[in-house]
This record gives structure tokens, C-alpha cells and sequence, in this order.
């Protein structure tokens, strides 16, 4: 599903990675773990395409997105690819449906067919009664879970998580990290979470530890 290949990725003269290797199966979920600043997140964000690597190759599904344009990777990142972080990054001005449909409507989709979708994925995550809602009339619970319905709505292969429940109570954070788990196992999608919850990380299909840039 996911390949890394010698990914190196420096900022001038300081190596963040330093030749990362790793495939990722269909429907596998994985933890990573590591000391702050060994280089977890710049991993998450050149899987997403949010970042390029200096050296090295990702494939996704066997296509190298090295070779996208800014276009073709724009789309490809927001059909294929949901994005969970640590601040829910809600738009404080729309409800928690318009926050949700954001990335449906990017992807070309009605709004009737978005709306339909979003609501579905409110339901699924018990807010139907919180739809029209603004995120500051939400906690902190109901704001991440709308974040992780954003995610979804484009129905992506894969979901990528930057410390989701960073913000979040015990409770909250446990609610979340068993949310994930779920959907990895319910829609089979590809699941990588960067997190500092050894709790959570332990029961990923594989933990990942990186330090100093690479992957013990």
C-alpha cells in the first residue's frame, strides 16, 4: 500500500531523516513512536504529501507521487488521504456539517451528496444532535471527532494522525484512540498515527520507534 524508499529529508545543514525504509500493508495500523524532534511528524507529513523529501522514493499503491505535479498531488492527497492533528484546525465560522463537507466540496462533490455524507459520519460518531453547531458551542471531544469525520467524508485509503489526542483528556483521549481503531478495522484503511500514548501505540498493529531520524 505505502512504500518508503531511503527517504532522506534535511533543512540546510540539519538531517531530519536519514534514509527511512518501510512498507505499510492494506488495512495495516501503525504506531509511531519517539522522542521529540527524532523526526516523527516530517515522516507523517512526506507520506501525506505535505512535505517532499530531499532523497528517496514514496510510492502509494504503486505510484511513485514523486512525479505528481502540484496539481495532480493536490487532488490525489485530498481523494486518497485523511488528515487527523493534534489541533482539530476546525473553521470557527461554519458548523460542524459545513466543517465536515470542506473537503468533499474540493473534490467536486454536490452539496446535497457532501451534506448526505457528512451527516452519515455525524451519526457514526453519535453527533447528529451537535450538526449545526459551531466549534466553540463544541468540547474539545466533539471538536477532535468532527476533525476525524473531516478526515473521512472523501472515504480515503488512508488516515494519518500527527498526536490526535495531544489535546485531549484521558477520557477524551481514550474515546479517540478506540474511534481509530475502529475505523481501521470497519473500512480496512491504512492507518499510521504519530502519538507519545504508549497505551494506544501498543495496541497498533505495529510499533514503529524513530530515533535520531531513523527506525530502529
Amino acid at each position: 500500500m505505502i512504500e518508503l524508499k531511503g527517504i532522506k529529508k534535511n533543512y540546510g545543514k540539519l538531517e531530519i531523516l536519514k534514509g527511512i525504509n518501510l512498507s505499510v500493508k492494506k488495512g495495516e495500523c501503525i504506531s509511531i513512536v519517539g522522542s521529540s524532534g527524532a523526526g516523527k511528524s516530517t515522516l507523517l507529513q512526506i507520506i501525506g504529501t505535505l512535505d517532499s523529501p530531499n532523497q528517496g522514493q514514496l510510492l502509494i499503491d504503486n505510484k511513485n507521487v514523486n512525479n505528481l505535479n502540484k496539481t495532480q498531488l493536490s487532488s490525489f492527497r485530498n481523494i486518497n488521504i485523511g488528515f487527523i492533528f493534534q489541533f482539530h484546525n476546525l473553521l470557527p465560522e461554519f458548523s460542524a456539517l459545513e466543517n465536515i463537507c470542506i473537503p468533499a466540496y474540493i473534490a467536486g462533490k454536490s452539496q446535497k451528496d457532501a451534506e448526505k455524507s457528512a451527516f452519515k459520519l455525524l451519526k457514526r460518531l453519535k453527533l447528529e444532535d451537535r450538526a449545526n453547531h459551531k466549534p466553540s458551542q463544541l468540547s474539545g471531544g466533539e471538536q477532535q471527532r468532527v476533525a476525524v469525520a473531516r478526515a473521512l467524508i472523501n472515504q480515503p485509503t488512508i488516515l494519518l494522525a500527527d498526536e490526535p489526542s495531544g489535546n485531549l483528556d484521558s477520557k477524551n483521549a481514550d474515546d479517540l484512540h478506540k474511534l481509530i481503531l475502529e475505523i481501521n478495522k470497519e473500512f480496512n484503511q491504512t492507518c499510521i498515527v504519530v502519538t507519545h500514548n504508549e497505551d494506544f501505540a501498543n495496541m497498533a498493529h505495529r510499533k514503529l520507534t524513530i530515533t535520531d531520524g531513523l527506525i530502529e
